[in-house]
């Protein structure tokens, strides 16, 4: 019987019978640590404190392309309201199509979200130029 150089457990080549897995443990480790360390982050509000406004008198080139917003949450284009049709009134209107501009004027104590909604129907009618018009704080007398 003669010897031979090969084993005879039937293995053919000399691949890798086990995988190394310590970098994949490495990279996952990492993974953790940088997810314990940002999920605080993620679930944490920002608190945002709106400021007073103090600006300079904004000159309005026409009073009907203003929208006001009243505190009753009616929405008035020129002297029409238009609170149920705000976005097809803005739309259908000529004069906001032609000059893509428009003032809106809010009541100080008008909701957030009405005030948000004449913003929007603005940007849905194609308006690139909107300004929000303030009543300027009058600066003290010395």
């Amino acid at each position: 019987m003669a010897l031979s150089g090969k084993k005879s457990s039937g293995s053919s080549g000399g691949g890798f019978r086990d995988i190394n897995v310590t970098p994949l443990v490495d990279v996952m480790l990492v993974l953790l640590i940088v997810f314990i360390v940002t999920a605080p982050l993620l679930t944490t509000g920002v608190q945002v404190d709106l400021p007073d406004v103090s600006a300079a008198n904004t000159p309005v080139k026409d009073a009907k392309l203003v929208v006001t917003v009243t505190k009753e949450e009616r929405i008035i284009f020129g002297e029409i309201d238009i609170t149920a049709t705000v976005e097809q009134t803005l739309r259908t209107n000529e004069r906001v199509q032609k000059e893509h501009e428009l003032y809106i004027m809010a009541d100080k104590e008008a909701r957030y979200g009405i005030v948000a909604r004449a913003v929007a129907a603005a940007r849905s009618a194609g308006v690139t130029s909107l300004n929000l018009l303030v009543d300027p704080e009058e600066e003290e007398k010395k």
